[in-house]
């Protein structure tokens, strides 16, 4: 006896699972499309982990559709003692430098990587290049790594989606 009205009813439960399971990774750019908070920046060298812009860090990822993003991240920045943004001491500057990054430009997702094309930086090394970063998209949370060359080792930058 066939019964295709069982064998429908199944494909079409099959079919909403599978479109609401979360597989673990972005499908596409519009996956990640959005404003993000940063939960954490942690580098990993020679088995110990450090919060790479300090404990109190706190930044903004936005992916819009058009295929822009933004992404600024501030740690606990030195005061500047002369209240002239233009004549920070070297320590301060040096501080500053190290306790935040912002970039901005284009990306692209594909076999579960990020491209960020970006075109300007406050670390002046990346504008104009091209980063690729490994990511995994698991609900509201983006998980993604960075070779932490300048400082050596391996960072994770974890962010949830704004709520």
């Amino acid at each position: 006896m066939e019964r295709p009205h069982v064998l429908a009813l199944s494909a079409m439960t099959l079919a909403t699972l599978a479109m609401s399971v979360n597989i673990g990774f972005a499908q596409s750019a519009q996956d990640l499309v959005g404003a993000w908070t940063l939960v954490s920046a942690i580098t990993e060298k020679d088995a110990t982990k450090s919060d790479t812009f300090g404990p109190a860090a706190a930044g903004v990822l936005v992916f819009h559709a058009s295929g822009l993003y933004t992404l600024t991240i501030i740690g606990d920045l030195p005061k500047v003692a002369s209240n002239n943004r233009e004549n920070p001491t070297p320590e301060e500057a040096k501080g500053i430098l190290s306790g935040s990054i912002a970039h901005f430009g284009t990306y692209t997702v594909s076999d579960k990587v990020i491209t960020l094309s970006i075109q300007r930086s406050t670390f002046p090394n990346w504008t104009a290049t091209e980063v690729k970063r490994p990511l995994v998209l698991t609900g509201d949370q983006l998980v993604y790594t960075v070779a932490a060359a300048s400082a050596g080792g391996t960072a994770t930058v974890t962010w949830e989606r704004a709520k």
